[in-house]
């Protein structure tokens, strides 16, 4: 006898995870498909994110820059580390015990909400069947009342760089490294690239960028983006704009690269070769031909504002759907996705999903830029606050970047935070919090903040909007 759900996710990661434990916490008879194999060769949920994504990335990013400080930014304190050294395999091996103690996490997480874990390649079928076939090789399908489609993504390959995992690697085989590379090339200035290439040359590598594009973080607010490159400059990434990558060749464990720019053909060699393009969504072998489910030409699946697909009772949530590919936005469709199987009129704003990227300063936004802004004709009022007048980040020796709050001239209301300088994260988010309940600059401006914390930079911010700042001089109106 075929054995019924009420909720079929395909996909452990952030998206299908967060879904099968609230459809279960909802009451409804739950089971999550997941084939993704970790290095102990047993299944490992948390797809992407907690696996060779976020979590084991921001592991070796934090391992690294205290690195750095202790090599270069003690003395200021009065502290001497003359001898300061990096166990590679070690740093390596702390971030694979934070993934294993994450994705066990999640595994506990099913058995305590009463998730059925169903282990193998999930396929949806005609009707909401779902066809699992496990390590074995033997299928058994399963019946579902609504079934959730969360395969996630995995890296684009690029034909001029194929990636070997040992010269040229991708995101996965960056995360990986057992020794420091002396020279270090990153195909991609996007989030995962300025990540991974930071994380290297904090610890000693000759790190240069390739971008194809001319303009340098493009989706980031202007002025945070002219200062981000200035920073990471500085702080050793070579980043070439305009640099497009026509060919590869690997010999003797080197890389050399060609690549076009302004002044013709280039090439350069490398120890190393990250390829870091972006990331596709993983749809095919998802769909059986009869299934029902739409897939536009770059295979994401077509869905409506609530996730709903062309077949009704099945779902689609995370990367493999339009819109940013974060853990984040997954997760909260998940929860929706759930909610609005279990009867509940959920939504979510699309317009407040904050951004980041964890270098150090750190980068990140919420809301809309002001080149958008300016472009859709909306007037604006800006205010900006930097950190190098903010005492408390002056008594962390952390003073680069800035906040910068953009609101409607005409309401007063915020339509963007922008963000680089230290916890730029956690400032983007309270003002994110504000965003959502319609939050004005001079409601940000009234608030009392802590003193003295990093987040008084927003709240000066905010009061630099209508001129109103009182630790920096106000611009003067036009």
């Amino acid at each position: 006898m075929t054995q019924k759900f009420d909720v079929v996710v395909i996909g452990a990661g952030p998206g299908g995870y967060v879904a099968a434990i609230k459809a279960a916490q909802l009451g409804l008879k739950t089971a999550c498909v997941e084939k993704y194999q970790g290095k102990e060769g047993k299944t490992a949920l948390g797809g992407t994110c907690l696996n060779v994504g976020c979590i084991p990335s921001k592991a070796l990013l934090d391992s690294s820059y205290k690195y750095h400080e202790a090599h270069e930014g003690f003395a200021i304190h009065g502290i001497s580390a003359p001898k300061v050294t990096i166990d590679v395999a070690a740093m390596v091996a702390r971030k694979d015990g934070i993934v294993k103690n994450l994705t066990g996490g999640v595994a506990t997480l099913f058995k305590a909400n009463g998730v059925t874990l169903l282990e193998g390649h999930g396929k949806l079928l005609a009707n909401k069947q779902v066809e699992v076939t496990g390590l074995d090789g033997k299928a058994v399908v399963y019946e579902a009342e609504n079934v959730i489609l969360a395969s996630g993504s995995r890296p684009v390959d690029i034909p001029p760089a194929p990636v070997d995992q040992d010269v040229i690697v991708d995101s996965t085989g960056a995360l990986d490294f057992q020794a420091v590379p002396k020279t270090l090339g990153v195909i991609g200035a996007g989030v995962i690239g300025l990540e991974l290439g930071s994380v290297w040359a904090r610890l000693g590598s000759e790190v240069t960028v390739l971008e194809a594009l001319d303009k340098f973080l493009p989706a980031a607010d202007d002025a945070v983006a002219k200062e981000a490159l200035k920073i990471l400059t500085k702080q050793g990434l070579k980043i070439k704009l305009g640099a497009r990558v026509t060919g590869s060749d690997v010999k003797k464990k080197q890389v050399t690269v060609t690549y076009t720019d302004a002044d013709g053909e280039q090439k350069q060699v490398f120890d190393k070769l990250i390829v870091a393009v972006g990331r596709r969504p993983v749809t095919t072998e998802l769909l059986a031909s009869d299934s029902g489910v739409t897939l536009d030409e770059r295979g994401f699946i077509f869905v409506d504002d609530h996730c709903t697909t062309s077949v009704p009772g099945v779902y689609a949530i995370g990367d493999v759907v339009r819109g940013a590919m974060l853990a984040h936005k997954a997760s909260e469709e998940g929860v929706m996705v759930a909610e609005r199987i279990a009867g509940h009129k959920a939504q979510m704003n699309y317009d407040l999903i904050p951004s980041v990227i964890y270098t150090h300063p750190e980068i990140a936004w919420v809301g809309k830029t002001e080149q958008a802004l300016k472009a859709e004709g909306v007037a604006v009022n800006v205010g900006t606050f930097p950190f190098a007048a903010s005492g408390r980040a002056m008594a962390a020796n952390d003073t680069a970047g800035f906040v910068k709050v953009i609101a409607d001239a005409k309401t007063d209301r915020v339509l963007g935070v922008h963000v680089i300088g230290p916890a730029a994260a956690e400032l983007v988010q309270q003002g994110a919090i504000g965003m959502e309940f319609g939050t004005s600059a001079e409601d940000l401006g009234m608030m009392v903040f802590s003193h003295p914390t990093m987040s008084e930079a927003l709240h000066e911010a905010a009061l630099a909007v209508n001129g109103g700042a009182i630790h920096i001089a106000n611009r003067k109106k036009r």
